[in-house]
């Protein structure tokens, strides 16, 4: 048996990374927030030392669950802003949502942050929360309230009703999303239309 080299190696780490951070996310919607390292392992099927190797705490844990789904979600908004080429409508807006929600469907980690936004990062330590709060204003909250041209609270609404209808896919493990049908109720809460 040849042993494995190093870019193997760096590349089972990151597996295996990814692999907890997947597992911490959907065990943070069972939880609460209140799940420990060695249910994530068991749950990953890894030993608890090797979790424990990469976070010897469920706070750094769920702080790395975080940052990654946030980078996630930053990467969709400048994908969308990108693609709207600088002319948006509300058929843009409409696609940002289905874009939003797709990706929330198929990661638990990008939709762990706005889902936490929505109660204001309460399960996290003081110092976290601030952090975490402010990351979500100033590079996803604030950028789509002014490219939707929105002051208003309409924004936040639109963002409930995205959030509230893809919990139904975590918490009642209903596996698909009607994500059309879900975009056009956001755009009426933005619009508010009837």
């Amino acid at each position: 048996m040849c042993p494995r080299t190093k870019e193997q190696n760096e590349l089972i780490r990151m597996q295996r990374r990814e692999q907890i951070l997947d597992v911490a996310a959907r065990s943070y919607f069972r939880t609460g927030g209140s799940f420990d390292i060695r249910d994530v392992a068991r749950e990953a099927e890894l030993g608890y030392g090797t979790v424990y190797h990469y976070y010897p705490n469920r706070h750094l844990l769920i702080e790395d669950v975080l940052d990654s789904g946030f980078e996630r979600c930053e990467q969709a908004l400048a994908e969308w802003v990108n693609n709207c080429g600088g002319s948006l409508d509300d058929r843009q807006l409409l696609t940002y949502c289905k874009a939003l929600l797709r990706l929330w469907q198929s990661d638990a980690r990008a939709y762990l942050v706005y889902k936490m936004a929505a109660e204001h990062y309460a399960g996290l330590p003081e110092r976290d929360r601030n952090h975490a709060k402010r990351r979500f204003m100033e590079r996803l909250y604030v950028p789509v309230q002014s490219i939707a041209r929105r002051e208003d609270d309409s924004v936040d609404h639109m963002l409930a009703v995205l959030v509230g209808c893809c919990g139904l896919h975590y918490y009642a493990g209903n596996s698909d999303l009607d994500v059309d049908r879900i975009a056009r109720l956001a755009m009426q809460a933005i619009t508010k239309e009837s």
